[in-house]
């Protein structure tokens, strides 16, 4: 069965030798090779990749084919590429992850619908609804750069950008016949843009670190949350820290650790308006103390900030499967998340974490209080988390799944 996937961004075979090399290691690749460890699979992958010519790579049984990244929006760029690599591949099934890049219509055009798959990852016509995460519009406005106007990047025009792209998925889902989901959120909207749409299960498989080890709450470090993504407002920080001082108020010594670069820090022109905004929140109320960035993390460094972790956070306004709530109940911390989106689909609540309304920042504080006083708690939660993560993202499992689509299609 030659299968070919269509990606977002290049697998880290791409950027062998590289500094990017490491950060491209994602959920994807551990997907693709749980599918070639099957003889009969021929796997081939294409995505944009930051160089001027096409370029085709083999490296670990897999066929990239790398577009130039500039050539995107240019359509019949794509349709010469898509044509060679059609005739090339052959593929019997085409499996396009995600939805909201408009350069996959032009592949699609030009294939048999009949073979093409899409794998819901978020769904940015929905996901665009809560960009602004509930902070109000006049608030933004004051937070607004002169790096964010010059560049024509503020938030009301990333914001806007997802609505083109949204339009785009939409067009998409409404040309197809199948997808691949794991929630019931994304199985209700993909059914709401397409009724017609065959919908196929199939749960995600996580990157290797994060099968490994298992988090103990003896060796963590105390009263420190740790949140995996921040720089947008969908992503929840400005609730985290308005729950902050009510947290503090009880456990005075709390840290929160936030992956990625200080996008607070007075830098200048380089600062955006989203980081002037929690700049402000977090000196008006005299948190710089608590707020510890991390700065880029390999693999191994986040899978070890996780467990050194008494509790991860996932505050956000929407998500569809949060990948890093998946890598932290795999590993056993303990989690507190926002009731969004597919998040009720990973974590039932007081059973394997604990959930709160995104607006409700006091239940936010308080559910991490909870765990913070009670090891008993954190230590069930924990345990019961394990067991249902090792379940949902099955390596053995989900591969067979996913081979059991594609045959189902292609049958039919």
């Amino acid at each position: 069965m030659n299968v070919l996937w269509i990606t977002n961004s290049p697998f880290s075979e791409a950027y062998k030798g590289t500094r990017l090399e490491e950060n491209a290691k994602g959920w994807v690749n551990s997907a693709a090779y749980g599918l070639i460890e099957y003889k009969n699979i021929s796997l081939g992958v294409v995505s944009l990749y930051p160089q001027k010519e096409f370029n085709v790579v083999e490296a670990n049984r897999i066929r990239h084919y790398l577009l130039p990244k500039k050539q995107r929006n240019n359509k019949s760029s794509l349709k010469k590429y898509w044509t060679e690599i059609a005739n090339d591949f052959k593929p019997d099934i085409i499996h396009i992850h995600g939805t909201e890049y408009p350069f996959l219509s032009a592949f699609v055009e030009l294939s048999d619908l009949k073979k093409i798959v899409v794998s819901i990852q978020g769904l940015v016509s929905v996901i665009e609804r809560y960009y602004l995460g509930g902070i109000k519009k006049s608030e933004l406005m004051k937070s607004t750069s002169l790096r964010d106007i010059i560049r024509v990047n503020t938030i009301f025009s990333q914001h806007l950008d997802l609505q083109k792209r949204g339009n785009s998925e939409k067009s998409l889902l409404k040309k197809v016949n199948h997808v691949i989901g794991r929630t019931t959120w994304d199985y209700c909207h993909v059914k709401s843009i397409n009724p017609k749409l065959s919908y196929h299960f199939c749960n995600e498989i996580l990157r290797p670190i994060f099968y490994e080890k298992q988090w103990d709450i003896s060796a963590c470090e105390k009263y420190s949350i740790f949140i995996s993504q921040a720089y947008y407002p969908l992503k929840g920080f400005h609730q985290l820290l308005k729950a902050l001082p009510q947290i503090i108020k009880i456990f005075p010594d709390t840290k929160v650790y936030v992956a990625g670069n200080d996008f607070v820090r007075n830098r200048g022109f380089r600062i955006n308006g989203y980081g002037r905004f929690i700049k402000k929140f977090i000196e008006k109320n005299n948190l710089k103390r608590q707020i510890i960035f991390t700065g880029l993390l390999s693999n191994d460094a986040i899978q070890q900030r996780f467990l050194n972790s008494h509790v991860f956070v996932n505050p956000s306004s929407i998500e569809n499967s949060s990948n890093s709530i998946g890598e932290a109940q795999i590993l056993g911390v303990p989690c507190v998340a926002s009731y969004v989106g597919g998040t009720p689909d990973l974590i039932k609540h007081r059973e394997t974490g604990l959930l709160y309304r995104f607006e409700e920042v006091e239940m936010l504080a308080e559910n991490v209080c909870k765990i913070f006083s009670d090891e008993k708690l954190a230590s069930r939660l924990s345990q019961k988390s394990r067991i249902v993560a090792q379940e949902r993202h099955n390596k053995e499992i989900n591969t067979k799944r996913l081979l059991s689509i594609y045959q189902n299609i292609i049958e039919n």
